[in-house]
């Protein structure tokens, strides 16, 4: 009934809110993004997205539509897999920022080792910057991070705004310099929230510096001071800035894929896990990944980062 192609360009559509970007992803036209979705559409008997000239939303069906599509398309990956008798082998290297220890990409992981069983998964947890830089150096096989504005390296997995957050009863002072809690170097969202504000003529001072997002969320809630964030991405008891505050804006934030060096059987694996992180990625961000039916739920304890 529903046609694996359409899944797979409905879910790049979900994932990205665009048409634009949706075809770029897959390598087709627009006009083709547009006919999956409409003939999904009709399949289904209900609207997926409401759009106009300036924006693209899910609907609640569409929401509905989102787990469903991931079970057919996991299901169909694997029929195929099963009767290619191909089964993949060899070491991934899998490098992920600290965005999504509070993500439900553990699920997504723990279908792929399912799914294939004799991949060696081995999972490095960094900076978005260390792992761009680990990956031109060759020690990893794919990469899920941020990148930097301007940058067009890595297959877009979605967009989102960085803002502003911090305790939901934290006031800035105007008059006295910004409390920041920041990655170290060579932090992307650290550089750009300082380049900001360097642009803006507002003081700054360190209130917090760490490598892990546990202990920056740790500082944030104590009141310590500002983090920059994705919007999508916010921790729970974190609120955004208010605009009072007169903080300037941070600009939006791209979060891709990326591969390394194409050896061995590691690009299979490789190629693999991408697929598995782009039919799924709407699992990453709470906003959108609220809508699985019970039927589709994925077995696997949840990632929480205190006990790592």
């Amino acid at each position: 009934m529903y046609d694996p192609a359409q899944l797979r360009t409905f879910l790049a559509v979900a994932q990205t809110l665009s048409f634009t970007r949706a075809a770029h992803r897959l390598g087709v036209r627009q006009s083709t993004v547009s006919q999956h979705v409409r003939r999904l559409e009709d399949a289904a008997g209900r609207q997926l997205f409401a759009r106009d000239t300036h924006r693209v939303d899910l609907t609640v069906d569409g929401e509905a539509m989102l787990g469903f599509a991931r079970t057919i398309l996991a299901a169909h990956e694997r029929a195929a897999a099963f009767f290619a008798g191909t089964r993949l082998r060899g070491r991934l290297r899998f490098g992920v920022s600290e965005d999504f220890v509070l993500t439900r990409l553990p699920e997504i992981l723990t279908s792929f080792r399912r799914d294939h069983p004799e991949v060696e998964l081995e999972l490095s947890v960094e900076l978005s910057g260390t792992l761009h830089q680990r990956l031109a150096a060759g020690r990893l096989d794919l990469v899920l991070a941020k990148r930097r504005a301007g940058d067009t390296h890595g297959e877009l997995v979605w967009q989102d705004a960085l803002t502003w957050i911090g305790a939901p009863r934290l006031r800035i002072d105007p008059e006295r310099p910004v409390p920041l809690i920041l990655f170290p170097p060579p932090g992307i969202t650290r550089a750009r929230a300082l380049e900001v504000l360097e642009e803006h003529g507002r003081a700054w001072r360190v209130a917090c510096t760490s490598t892990s997002l546990s202990g920056l969320i740790a500082a944030a809630h104590a009141g310590l001071g500002v983090m920059a964030h994705s919007r999508g991405l916010i921790p729970p008891g974190l609120a955004p800035v208010p605009s009072r505050a007169g903080l300037p804006e941070l600009g939006g934030v791209d979060f891709v894929l990326s591969h390394g060096r194409r050896h061995g059987g590691a690009h299979e694996a490789a190629d693999a896990l991408a697929s598995a992180i782009l039919a799924g990625g709407d699992r990453l961000i709470p906003a959108l990944g609220r809508a699985d039916p019970p039927s589709t739920a994925v077995d696997g304890s949840s990632w929480n980062p205190d006990r790592r």
